[in-house]
């Protein structure tokens, strides 16, 4: 059905693109920070694709995955300055810009898909908004696979997780590793593997689909599913590039970003199970936290969406108030 629906896509694309096809084309470099075998740069390369086809090449993207064209924590700031015209982020990797931006990795908010779906429907209005004053423009955005938790060793309580050097990647994630008693290191995802191997960090809450790409069996041993959040990553276009494409070519990327985040959910639905099994298959120890873990990780939780809806003021309380009425 995936591969009809992009072909259908691509064709409608096509025929309102060549219509306004610009005399000579444009390449925009896409920067994102995650490997080109992770279902996040897949997605993007192919909606790269359909943008390219579908304007007739008056707007080709090319994708610059693993951080090569800009580390993870630069992309960010070079769309927004035009160094980039388009690029994808982990939006919560910039809450301590807004703490709306942080949203997604509010523990134990929306564990699970459809749950995403919804607060993500609650907040895209605001999130619109917040990346428009920056001069950006919001494209489309894909959820990761629910997050767990990542060790050397076999872990029972947040009192075993003491003194454990933590791989944290926003400001939520070093709220966590503080509240466990662990030392929050900054690591960005295309240095996870080397993290790992030189004991630089012995643990992270990720997805298993990082863990997978990573090959983190090689120094981890233990992955508990305590399904935290569903963190997103969105993609962006510098808002005076957005202005300078004619609109012809606006319905076509709009289209394809539209295909792209459908394609993105789906196979982060998919992805999950079978990243699961591949970190079984490479010798990890898989399977649900246990109840004193997991009423740790809850207090925990309870005091991390306290403390997230004081800082995010009458907009935060707003987008949870509207989540929870669904």
């Amino acid at each position: 059905m995936l591969k009809k629906l992009a072909t259908l896509l691509l064709g409608a694309a096509s025929v309102t693109g060549l219509s306004g096809a610009a005399l000579s084309a444009e390449k925009w470099d896409m920067p994102m920070a995650y490997s080109a075998t992770n279902f996040h740069s897949v997605t993007g390369a192919e909606f790269a694709k359909c943008v390219t086809t579908g304007t007739g090449g008056a707007i080709e993207i090319t994708t610059h995955p693993s951080g090569s064209l800009f580390k993870g924590n630069e992309i960010k700031r070079a769309v927004q300055t035009g160094q980039a015209p388009i690029g994808e982020r982990l939006l919560s990797a910039h809450q301590n810009e807004n703490p709306i931006f942080g949203l997604d990795s509010v523990p134990f908010l929306a564990t699970s898909f459809d749950a995403s779906d919804k607060l993500w429907a609650a907040a895209k209005p605001t999130m619109e908004k917040l990346l428009d004053e920056q001069n950006l423009v919001l494209l489309y955005a894909v959820p990761w696979p629910p997050q767990g938790l990542y060790f050397k060793k076999e872990v029972n309580s947040v009192a075993d997780m003491k003194g454990i050097k933590f791989r944290s990647y926003n400001s939520a994630t070093a709220r966590l590793a503080e509240l466990a008693g662990m030392l929050p290191v900054q690591i960005e995802a295309a240095e996870i593997s080397q993290a790992f191997a030189t004991g630089v960090a012995e643990s992270m809450i990720s997805s298993g689909a990082t863990g997978y790409d990573r090959k983190v069996w090689e120094s981890l041993t233990h992955f508990y599913e305590v399904d935290g959040w569903l963190p997103r990553n969105h993609v962006f276009v510098n808002k005076d590039t957005w202005n300078g494409v004619d609109e012809a070519n606006k319905n076509v990327i709009r289209a394809c970003a539209a295909m792209a985040e459908y394609a993105g959910t789906w196979r982060s639905k998919e992805y999950t199970g079978f990243t699961l099994a591949g970190l079984k298959a490479g010798g990890m120890t898989v399977g649900k936290a246990g109840d004193q873990l997991t009423a740790d990780l809850k207090t925990i939780g309870d005091t991390m969406t306290g403390e997230w809806l004081d800082k995010a003021g009458d907009e935060g309380k707003a987008i949870v108030e509207a989540f929870r009425a669904e």
